[in-house]
């Protein structure tokens, strides 16, 4: 209306009004899928028959990537008043320490989790050799006649259903455990479900809030040293193997994958052969 008012008395108009500066909020999920409530009844159906006839049924995620150094930590720890643990006052990424990524592998039937603390970056190949550090370590022993083993995993990230990379690595985990690898995957949007989310990350989270994650060894001694009252165990262990992000899978490797599809969402739900049993 031609009046010249300081920013203070717009912001007095507009409380006036019933405005107030306010943060975004997080309710939207987004439009679900119309089979999502059928893919999970699909998923529970898979890995309880896989349970109940002696197979061994995994849940797998990567768990948000740390900076590692004395940076801040998300939630408060007991100090001596006034005593609070000091940390550094910006979270720039040490290039010295460098970050952790943490993958894990959560045993539904032995509530048993298995975490592989990566250093470069989160890939399908760093995703399946985990697995097999999983295999190797605690899987083997406690499945000795195993003949196939379950994943549940999320959409996306480095074990997308839609990543070729993904597929070609789960013929080597075929291959190299001679178990035929049944997958499921969980809908777009769902991945809170995935049973390692509050079976395992969620207490792990608990275990260093307040921690400063001042190294390697610290995190994978924090995660190594979480239990529950139902009784949880997990074993930790570093990976520093270099993965590189961009491989390109070509139409003649994909082809070599044994793969069969679900007649029901083949997409999220295929089993990869060990390639001797191809016909």
């Amino acid at each position: 209306m031609g009046h010249d008012v300081v920013d203070r008395t717009v912001l007095r108009l507009l409380k006036a009004q019933g405005y107030s500066l306010q943060a975004n909020k997080k309710t939207r999920e987004g439009a679900s899928h119309p089979d999502r409530d059928a893919q999970f009844a699909h998923i529970n159906q898979t890995a309880a028959d896989a349970i109940a006839a002696g197979q061994p049924v995994i849940s797998v995620d990567t768990k948000k990537r740390e900076l590692v150094g004395d940076f801040k930590a998300v939630g408060r720890e007991l100090q001596p008043t006034g005593q609070p643990v000091e940390v550094r006052g910006h979270d720039f990424k040490d290039k010295e320490l460098g970050h952790a990524i943490p993958y894990g592998v959560y045993d539904l039937a032995a509530d048993e989790g298995w975490v592989s603390v990566g250093i470069t970056r989160d890939t399908a190949q760093f995703a399946v050799n985990s697995i097999l550090s999983w295999w190797a370590h605690l899987g083997r022993e406690r499945y000795p006649h195993a003949t196939s083993l379950t994943i549940t995993a999320d959409c996306g990230g480095s074990n997308s259903s839609r990543t070729r990379l993904w597929k070609l690595e789960l013929q080597r985990l075929a291959d190299q455990t001679g178990l035929q690898i049944v997958v499921c995957h969980f809908p777009p949007g769902t991945s809170k479900w995935n049973k390692i989310e509050h079976r395992m990350f969620s207490f792990v989270s608990l275990n260093w809030r307040g921690k400063p994650l001042e190294s390697l060894e610290v995190i994978i001694e924090l995660i190594a040293a979480t239990t529950t009252t139902t009784g949880l165990k997990i074993y930790a262990q570093l990976d520093d193997g270099t993965y590189e992000k961009g491989i390109e899978v070509s139409d003649d490797q994909l082809a070599t994958v044994t793969i069969t599809r679900n007649a029901f969402h083949g997409e999220w739900n295929y089993a990869v052969s060990p390639a001797l049993t191809k016909s």
